[in-house]
């Protein structure tokens, strides 16, 4: 038999020979056969143990995990991506050239590194950067353009490319979104957060609108507790315009719905409950982009829950943001997919969604 690593280092010279030109990160949506093509070959070139390990993020930087840690994750080809918190940039640059170094040489997929790089985060985000306004601040189509051609030369530079940001949540009020928020006036928001979603993936950077299905008019934050959403989702609203416009990564918020007949959670955060992920965002709301979680290591709304990734993944999420347990979080998914076909395939497509996006990125040339 002939081992992965050969395989994959075949299918590399393979692309290179049918692939010369890159597509564009905004033809994703667009159905190309030779592209359906190389996403299958490479699937087909992996082990289900390394398929999982694509939908597992990390986090670097100096909230992250320890570096040892890291490089023995990339190391064991257990991870598929890597958040980076707070930081230098040089750190951060000096970091991910390292990181791509042992994943080259070890012929592994590309990692896919992200940030938080929402204006009002920005310079917290990394340090040393221009000093940017409030995302609260921003009142123009034009002022969301020229911030997002600002964060996305750094993040470019640096090598991320992807971008957890815009905040398109509609209150400012809220405890944890305060003035990461472009403010409480739905058209308003949808237009400057389309602008900055259109600029950030026209260059390249996969934008990723968050927290669905709404983190701006509840009372709480879930990084210390529970929160809920008591009735009506106000806010989800905000989302079809995004998804008509190309919009392609959306992050999970761990709020509790209740006293919602069609919505409710029955007590699980959304991001862990298949009748948001699945059947309200993939179904109703027809969105086929990347899906993932907030962090799952530090909010407490999930961290109370056991064995929180797995069932964020059952729920129907593609990317699992900072499980506790990186190696123990694919095991447990390795464990079910051995017991649930339908799981084992709903696993399969999250995987091989990574992987285009990733050829699509121009990350696998």
């Amino acid at each position: 038999m002939i081992k992965p690593v050969l395989t994959i280092l075949s299918i590399f010279s393979f692309l290179s020979s049918i692939n010369a030109q890159t597509p564009k990160l905004n033809d994703f949506y667009t159905y190309n056969p030779i592209i359906e093509h190389q996403v299958d070959t490479i699937f087909q070139a992996l082990n289900d143990t390394t398929r999982v390990a694509q939908m597992i993020v990390t986090s670097a930087g100096e909230l992250g995990k320890p570096k040892k840690t890291i490089l023995k994750l990339v190391k064991d080809n257990k991870i598929g991506g890597i958040v980076f918190l707070r930081g230098k940039k040089s750190s951060h640059k000096q970091m991910i050239k390292s990181l791509n170094s042992i994943s080259n040489t070890q012929k592994q997929l590309p990692l896919l590194y992200s940030i938080d790089a929402e204006p009002t985060l920005f310079n917290s985000r990394l340090k040393g950067t221009k000093k940017l306004m409030k995302t609260i601040d921003i009142k123009t189509t034009r002022q969301s353009d020229s911030i997002a051609k600002i964060i996305n030369k750094d993040l470019i530079d640096i090598g991320f490319r992807q971008n957890f940001a815009p905040v398109t949540d509609l209150s400012p009020q809220n405890e944890i979104i305060k003035n990461r928020s472009f403010g409480s006036d739905k058209e308003k928001v949808i237009a400057l957060s389309k602008q900055f979603i259109k600029t950030t993936q026209e260059q390249g950077i996969i934008a990723t609108a968050k927290h669905f299905p709404g983190h701006g008019l509840v009372q709480g934050d879930t990084h210390k507790k529970s929160v809920y959403i008591d009735g009506e989702l106000q806010e989800l609203a905000v989302y079809p315009p995004l998804i008509e416009a190309g919009l392609l990564s959306i992050m999970m918020a761990h709020i509790t719905i209740t006293n919602n007949e069609k919505y409710d959670t029955n007590g699980l955060p959304s991001s862990c409950s298949r009748n948001i992920v699945t059947d309200l965002l993939k179904k109703e709301l027809g969105f086929k982009g990347l899906v993932i979680t907030d962090a799952l290591n530090i909010m407490k709304a999930v961290t109370i829950i056991d064995d929180a990734p797995l069932l964020a993944s059952k729920a129907g999420n593609d990317m699992l943001l900072m499980p506790i347990d990186e190696v123990a979080t694919i095991n447990s998914i390795l464990n079910e997919m051995e017991i649930n076909p339908a799981y084992k395939e709903q696993v399969y497509q999250s995987v091989k969604k990574i992987i285009r996006l990733k050829i699509f990125l121009g990350l696998i040339k």
